[in-house]
């Protein structure tokens, strides 16, 4: 298209195809806005022109001015959509890129850029009629696209999803920005295009989607797949909003055009001043990981500390258990002798007890039952033992393996030394227990010598009453004989035998006093039994309080069992930690030498680079510059289409191939 075109086209659009003004407004139906060109310069027409091509891809190709007495006004409506079109478009990429961020539904040319795209597909449509009213719209066309375009289904579903909108151009504009979003606008509406048959059915023959300038405007949307943006389209009521184009937007003054490259150099700089201070956040928390990395080593050196004077004090506990291994040795060989001694004792006593009566064989019987128990309770103090050996065994295991992980359990030790400081009670206790339990046989015993002596001395007692009971009968029989002879001889010596007798009652009084003391003697012998009998039940008491220390003794062993499980669980938790330190001191290597890389990085200006540094291919309108986030350098778009999240953005930004493949070589050895 030639320099002048579009100014003789505006001149067409004041004067008409007649020659006379125009009121300021196109005739195209549906269009309702003002068209404020009338101090628009030629120079301004002719730098627009210059930089967007034309329908066959060229730079300003001439093309045959016509006069405007022959202009038609639906082509002239065309030309002026056409040239909106270039104007917006050139003007959302420009600032755009300026602005080097992703654009949100506020900005001002993006919101310029839907209007005017909204009357380019508005342009000659058909007035449909419908049951109740008239239905002109352009969601019809674009619901097409599904049709023609499997991948805009996506769009269409989500669109109608929408619950905010209610009217056919509502859920057009949202259609829009979708594909805006996608980047995918300028293949959707190419198909579009190519099938006329299908869209006569919508638009009228000289429409702009119909005719040669709705292909120029889709080859001009290919250059906004360079923009990213980010509209939420649920929030806006797209349903009323008032389709104007603002042309003071692109009506610009030499003065403008300083200002702006004067924007433009401010933003750059604000740009710079931005990754300046990313940097400096980043070098912050460098420093913050140094200072923690240090502390963590001095923390190192405390519990290495420790760990020497844990290994000393675990060492100090063997030597103890060794000297308790002796003393138990001693005290087990003490015990068999004594219980020798005492089975032989027992034995004598036995033989003895057998030439008694049946009494005392009662008695002896359960001197033997008493025995025999107080043997079972030494067999189950001698199991204890054997069962307190076990646990040294297995507490000198243990110790064995605290040794081999004692450099990844240092937290652990506070607790392990409690646990063994109660384990030394508990054996003391128990050596206490022990001491008594052998004091209580000794006293036992001397019971039990104490009892044989007393049952000898009541046997003894028990004879010399029997003599006297059998002297005493016979006296009897003496006298009564005698009485009998002395009556039957004479009653003349009755005096005499009177006498005799005076004599033998007294004589039976004395048997008398003497059967009543043998009574308080035998009463006293029973009590005597009964304090045995007491001593015996004091005895069974003790027998119970050793049960109860036994089912201590199993209290305890299920207390080292959970200790021994809290021991494991404080394992694994040391071992996660230790997992987490090596994960912490990766990342801390990570960001070491991503601020080296940072540290090196200068963000390089667009005018600086006129070939990508990769393939070295000369930069142009349909070869696009972009920075690479990590190295600051311009490349190409496809030696850059790749995206991974970096240290100073946790999202996904624009990488080189080369950058790409560093960073995933790093992350792959970093990974275990």
């Amino acid at each position: 298209m030639a320099e002048g075109s579009l100014s003789d086209d505006f001149q067409g659009a004041k004067t008409g195809s007649t020659g006379g003004p125009l009121p300021g407004r196109w005739n195209s139906r549906g269009l309702a806005m003002t068209f404020q060109v009338w101090g628009w310069r030629r120079e301004d027409a002719s730098r627009v022109l210059a930089w967007v091509p034309d329908a066959e891809g060229g730079r300003g190709a001439a093309m045959p001015r016509r006069t405007s007495a022959t202009k038609d006004p639906t082509a002239v409506e065309r030309a002026n959509l056409l040239n909106m079109a270039k104007l917006s478009i050139k003007g959302l990429i420009e600032s755009a890129l300026s602005f080097g961020r992703t654009l949100d539904s506020d900005y001002p040319p993006l919101q310029q850029f839907f209007v005017v795209m909204e009357h380019c597909l508005k342009h000659g449509l058909k007035v449909r009629k419908s049951f109740l009213s008239y239905n002109k719209t352009i969601w019809g066309p674009l619901e097409l696209v599904e049709k023609l375009y499997p991948e805009a289904e996506e769009i269409g579903a989500s669109v109608r999803d929408l619950p905010g909108l209610k009217t056919p151009l509502g859920r057009a504009r949202a259609w829009l920005r979708l594909a805006l979003m996608q980047k995918k606008m300028a293949d959707y509406l190419r198909c579009l295009i190519i099938q006329r048959d299908l869209l006569s059915e919508f638009y009228e023959y000289h429409a702009l989607m119909m005719e040669e300038e709705g292909a120029v405007i889709v080859g001009l949307l290919v250059g906004l797949n360079v923009i990213d943006a980010n509209l939420c389209v649920k929030g806006e009521d797209l349903d009323s909003q008032v389709g104007v184009i603002d042309f003071s937007m692109y009506l610009k003054n030499e003065e403008d055009i300083g200002n702006k490259e004067r924007n433009v150099q401010i933003a750059a700089i604000l740009d710079q001043k931005n990754y300046v201070e990313e940097l400096n956040r980043q070098l912050n928390t460098v420093s913050s990981l140094h200072s923690r990395v240090d502390s963590l080593e001095k923390s190192n050196t405390k519990l290495i500390e420790e760990l020497a004077i844990a290994k000393n004090n675990i060492i100090k506990l063997q030597e103890e258990n060794h000297q308790l291994r002796s003393e138990n040795k001693l005290i087990l060989m003490k015990t068999q002798q004594n219980l020798e001694v005492t089975k032989v004792d027992v034995e004598a006593e036995l033989q003895t007890y057998k030439h008694s009566r049946q009494g005392l064989d009662e008695m002896y019987n359960e001197a033997r039952r008493q025995l025999r128990d107080e043997s079972q309770l030494r067999q189950d103090v001698e199991n204890e033992l054997a069962v307190q050996v076990s646990m040294k065994h297995e507490i000198e295991l243990a110790m064995k393996l605290l040794e081999k992980d004692i450099h990844e359990k240092q937290d652990t030790l506070i607790g392990l030394r409690q646990q063994l400081e109660e384990v030394k009670a508990i054996n003391i206790e128990m050596y206490q227990k022990l001491q008594s339990s052998e004091d209580g046989l000794k006293e036992k015993n001397e019971i039990i010598a104490r009892l044989e002596e007393k049952t000898n001395k009541i046997t003894v007692a028990m004879r010399q009453l029997e003599q006297r009971l059998q002297q005493a009968e016979k006296a009897q029989m003496e006298a009564e004989d005698e009485d009998k002879k002395y009556l039957q001889e004479c009653q003349s010596k009755s005096d005499s035998l009177q006498k005799q007798i005076s004599q033998k009652e007294k004589q039976l009084a004395q048997l008398e006093t003497d059967l009543k003391i043998e009574k308080e003697w035998r009463q006293t012998l029973q009590e005597d039994l009964q304090k045995e009998r007491d001593t015996l039940s004091h005895l069974r008491n003790e027998t119970q309080q050793i049960i109860s220390l036994k089912k201590e003794f199993l209290n305890i062993q299920d207390e080292n069992q959970q200790l021994k499980k809290i021991y494991h669980e404080q394992e694994q938790a040391l071992q996660e930690l230790g997992s987490k330190l090596s994960e912490s001191k990766l990342k801390i290597e990570d960001i070491k030498e991503a601020n080296k890389a940072l540290q090196g990085l200068v963000w390089l200006k667009d005018k600086e680079a006129t070939h990508c540094k990769l393939c070295e291919k000369e930069f142009s309108l349909s070869k696009r510059k972009h920075h690479c986030r990590n190295c600051g350098e311009i490349f190409c778009n496809a030696c850059s289409d790749n995206e991974l999240p970096l240290p100073s953005s946790p999202k996904p930004v624009r990488v080189c191939d080369s950058c790409h493949a560093l960073l995933i070589q790093r992350c792959s050895s970093n990974l275990p």
